[in-house]
């Protein structure tokens, strides 16, 4: 696994062993940061200089791959001490001072600064983005307009009832995009 474009371009990045975090593949991550980048709804002003959030964070590949592009701050929330230990390996590894990590449940998570983007990347078949995202809105971390960007199994529901800016299949994985 590796930062696939911009200023980090091919820095590999370590996953911790075992099955419990499953990183957002290389093809995958290309594929959805060129929807991102070129889709009518997307553009770089969302991504150049953005606070963005990396929830279920696991190895902070969609973080890092942000900041890679230009994303101005990016911040991790996890709590698995697996992913944690990689996610910060990872960090250290890109020499990006521009990060934060909140060791926590996104269920319940610490205030946080308002993001322009916001990956949610949760187990899959658990149900957990529905969960999680009006306890991120409590917890300050959703401005108006916000785009969401997660992942779930290809055959999960929409994790939303907005409207969907995109619905992609990657293998055995499904992109969503929407803004809330």
């Amino acid at each position: 696994m590796r930062i696939i474009a911009g200023s980090l371009r091919g820095k590999t990045l370590v996953a911790p062993a075992g099955t419990t975090t499953r990183p957002t593949s290389d093809r995958a991550r290309q594929a959805l940061f060129d929807m991102i980048m070129h889709a009518p709804w997307g553009g770089r002003d969302l991504i150049e200089n953005a606070a963005i959030l990396d929830a279920f964070a696991g190895t902070g590949a969609l973080g890092l791959e942000a900041l890679s592009r230009g994303a101005g701050f990016a911040h991790f929330i996890e709590q698995d001490p697996g992913a944690l230990s990689a996610l910060r390996t990872n960090i250290a590894a890109c020499k990006s001072p521009a990060t934060r990590v909140w060791q926590a449940d996104v269920l319940a998570p610490p205030k946080g600064p308002r993001c322009r983007l916001i990956f949610l990347d949760p187990p899959y078949n658990k149900s957990l983005i529905p969960q999680s995202l009006p306890k991120l809105r409590a917890a300050g971390w959703i401005a108006p307009a916000t785009l969401i960007i997660a992942e779930t199994a290809r055959d999960e529901p929409p994790p939303t009832e907005n409207p969907l800016l995109a619905n992609r299949p990657f293998g055995a994985a499904r992109i969503w995009a929407w803004q809330e």
